[in-house]
């Protein structure tokens, strides 16, 4: 295999949270063009563009809809079996879906608190246990990869319950990487910095704020959605076999700051 083979995604079946827009849509699309078939897995599915820009590609797309808000153990189960229904097999789990809600701590409610647990680490929790499931089944392995945050390791502003989940997602990847890293399933993620999405409109619509945090990018902009398909892909790829329990920082330079 050439190196160049080695991130290719032919043949492989993707379940991408989240995938109606913003960051999950990208890696979604990174995937098809990589060769994998989708399945996106979000409450707004049916509204989004996602699986024509995925079919005008030549891969298969589904859309699975489903509130990962109020979503049981038992629902995301199901999600996973729809994909095995459908595609006949799955390889790759994104974790990607999550919410955002800023608040003082002082002001946090125990409803802000449970609704930002439950999607952004809850659910990813039991979907990684799922797919795993059906992994170890298939008996060749896979690829999960969990969009952490540049938060995972730090305390951010106005975002307690974001920054404890992400950090708790950070910990997530490598509790399961530990596990089952001997089942050839790879336990990976992302940590995106300031990017461009729905979920960042309020701070790049406050003057002050995004002035701030622009001046502290080494690279002097807020990321673009399409720039988290290269470590998508490669996490997702043969090419990252012998990677488990690792964070790839996509941030423009925050970090090292």
């Amino acid at each position: 295999m050439g190196i160049l083979d080695a991130f290719r995604l032919d043949g492989k079946v993707a379940l991408v949270t989240g995938a109606s827009r913003g960051l999950g849509q990208a890696v979604a699309l990174g995937f098809a063009e990589a060769g994998a078939d989708v399945a996106g897995l979000d409450r707004s599915g049916a509204n989004s563009d996602t699986g024509q820009k995925i079919e005008a590609v030549g891969r298969r797309f589904i859309s699975i809809p489903g509130d990962l808000n109020s979503a049981s153990v038992a629902d995301l189960n199901a999600a996973v079996s729809r994909v095995v229904e459908t595609f006949g097999r799955l390889d790759i789990l994104v974790n990607n879906a999550g919410i955002i809600l800023r608040r003082p701590a002082l002001e946090y409610t125990e409803t802000d608190w449970d609704a930002v647990m439950q999607i952004n680490l809850k659910a990813a929790f039991f979907l990684s246990q799922a797919a795993a499931k059906v992994m170890v089944q298939q008996g060749d392995g896979g690829k999960i990869i969990n969009i952490a945050s540049v938060l995972s390791f730090q305390g951010g502003i106005l975002v307690p319950a974001y920054t404890a989940a992400k950090s708790g997602l950070l910990g997530i990847t490598r509790a399961l990487a530990n596990e089952w890293a001997a089942l050839n399933i790879n336990v990976n993620g992302i940590a995106p910095g300031y990017m461009s999405t729905d979920n960042t409109t309020a701070l790049r619509s406050d003057e002050t704020r995004n002035a701030a945090i622009v001046a502290r990018i080494p690279a002097g902009r807020w990321g673009r959605p399409e720039e988290l398909q290269g470590a998508a892909v490669f996490l997702a790829s043969p090419a990252s076999d012998y990677m488990h329990g690792a964070i790839i920082s996509v941030d423009g330079g925050w970090l090292a700051r």
